[in-house]
């Protein structure tokens, strides 16, 4: 059943990196940003209010946010620091960078989990998981190739460096969701809002450096409505993605790679619409990507 759960997730997250570019796109981009979290925080509140003035109501439909100790406060706040790096410099490189080219660079987050999974929590892959693992990887450098072409050198370009930080640090959030969800007991909805709370807060004070003090910053900003649709897509996906994770069978590498099956949506569909180039010969690594996916998904039967 967690499977299913990680492949209703990546279907949330595909829409999500989709509206996310159209965010993004000639954008201020903490702004967006801070504005993504706010709106799925405003989602999130609700529940609480519930949870605080109707607790038997919210524990019925299980969205209950539970009361937590200060402890478990500091470990959501260590997640908001993780993610809030990662998201800084994943939407600086989104800004710049093609889909088609960010969405595979990111979807070398299974290298980073897999890693993380054997030496942290013991996961023992089998011989198809390392086949498709490397196949994975080695579609990643296809793309380098095909990037080249749209004039995006991977050696010399900060925005490839900076998506690959972004990845590691995403990576290492996932690895890091698994202690929370199994070892901390946190259900899925009190995560999502004490996290959205945290990283407000974490935004906040960059903008009051980056971005509040300079008049045309403020005035470049434009609001779109993809931008609230950013943070509630995000909420869906990471909602799906923690009550897979809520399952003690839950093997946090294979979630990581399942959660790659998004790039059909963001190569295929955001090529279409955001007019790339070379989508043809991205297609070739992406069906790397994607079987290694299967191999991984096939080897877990």
């Amino acid at each position: 059943m967690w499977i299913y759960l990680g492949l209703i997730a990546a279907v949330f997250l595909g829409l999500h990196n989709l509206v996310k570019k159209h965010a993004v796109q000639g954008n201020e981009v903490f702004p967006v940003l801070f504005g993504t979290i706010s709106a799925g925080f405003l989602v999130l509140l609700p529940l609480y209010i519930c949870s605080l003035f109707f607790p038997e109501f919210a524990q019925e439909i299980d969205l209950y946010i539970s009361e937590i100790p200060w402890k478990t406060h500091g470990f959501i706040v260590i997640k908001s620091m993780i993610m809030a790096g990662s998201w800084v410099l994943a939407y600086q490189a989104l800004k710049h960078l093609p889909i088609t080219i960010v969405a595979p660079i990111r979807s070398a987050g299974p290298f980073f989990t897999f890693i993380g999974a054997i030496v942290i929590y013991q996961e023992k892959p089998n011989a198809w998981q390392w086949l498709g693992f490397f196949l994975i990887i080695f579609s990643v450098l296809l793309y380098s190739r095909v990037g080249k072409k749209e004039g995006i050198h991977f050696k010399r370009n900060k925005w490839v460096f900076a998506i690959i930080g972004a990845t590691f640090l995403g990576a290492s959030s996932g690895l890091y969701d698994k202690f929370l969800i199994q070892s901390l007991h946190l259900n899925p909805q009190t995560l999502q809002f004490w996290f959205c709370w945290y990283t407000m807060l974490i935004l906040l004070v960059i903008l009051a450096f980056t971005w509040m003090p300079f008049p045309q910053k403020r005035l470049d900003f434009k609001f779109r409505w993809s931008i609230p649709a950013v943070g509630i897509l995000l909420q869906a996906a990471d909602y799906f993605y923690f009550k897979a994770l809520q399952d003690p069978d839950a093997l946090i590498m294979l979630l990581s790679a399942v959660k790659r099956s998004q790039l059909l949506i963001a190569v295929l569909v955001g090529g279409l619409l955001f007019k790339e180039q070379n989508k043809r010969k991205k297609l070739v690594p992406l069906a790397g990507v994607m079987l290694g996916v299967l191999l991984i998904i096939y080897a877990n039967q």
